[in-house]
């Protein structure tokens, strides 16, 4: 598991600039290859005390992408044992990848929850899953506790910028039903672990009430290319 997490959290090239067309905010900024919307305005300023200009005093229009938060909720109840632990580091290495410049909380639960990293605390995906092994995998599964949770964490970020990931199998077995919490989150994305039993009404339900998407992981193997999915 700490051999997955490991090689999975190595940061990811940085896109072209061009795929970030039509995502974000508006602003202006140096030329980087990846916009021809020249701000005449703020270009012209540059031209005033760089007569002979290079490519980076030419200023453009180009939408930026705001830092995102994302809440990452991790199913650690009796059910989610064995070969299951690699998925589980599978998406932290995973999520520390595609989230290197971004804020990232992390929720263990089962009948109980409990936050490993708050959001925006820098913590390592090794850290974070010495952790989360420490914790027995036994007990029911509570899936409408992480979802207050990650309500909580998110309760100051603007929602635009909010996001939440369940990795559950989504037997959920104890608690209040977990549907109406996912209805009150910005963006609920589920990674339903089918590996073994599971509920794939219950998961369904949770992406579609979260306005998220519903991926289906059969290995660890499965989680980068969903990650990728999420955050295109």
């Amino acid at each position: 598991a700490r051999q997955i997490a490991a090689r999975l959290a190595v940061p990811r090239p940085r896109r072209d600039v061009t795929a970030r067309r039509g995502a974000g905010e508006l602003a202006s900024v140096r030329y980087r290859g990846g916009s021809d919307d020249i701000d005449l305005d703020r270009t012209l300023e540059q031209l005033v005390e760089h007569p002979v200009p290079e490519d980076d005093d030419v200023i453009v229009r180009e939408r930026v992408r705001a830092r995102r938060s994302v809440a990452l909720l991790v199913d650690v109840s009796g059910s989610m044992r064995g070969e299951r632990v690699r998925t589980a580091a599978a998406a932290l290495g995973a999520l520390a990848a595609e989230l290197s410049s971004d804020d990232v909380a992390a929720i263990a639960f089962w009948s109980d929850a409990a936050v490993l990293a708050h959001l925006g605390e820098r913590v390592s995906p090794q850290r974070l899953l010495d952790t989360l092994l420490r914790i027995p995998a036994k007990g029911l599964t509570n899936v409408a506790f992480p979802l207050q949770v990650a309500a909580r964490e998110l309760a100051r970020v603007p929602a635009r910028d909010a996001r939440v990931l369940l990795l559950s199998d989504c037997v959920h077995n104890a608690g209040p039903d977990p549907r109406p919490f996912a209805a009150r989150l910005p963006r609920l994305d589920v990674l339903l672990d089918t590996s073994g039993e599971h509920d794939a009404d219950l998961g369904r339900d949770l992406a579609r009430l979260g306005r998220g998407r519903l991926f289906r992981i059969g290995g660890y193997r499965e989680v980068a290319p969903a990650l990728g999915e999420v955050f295109v």
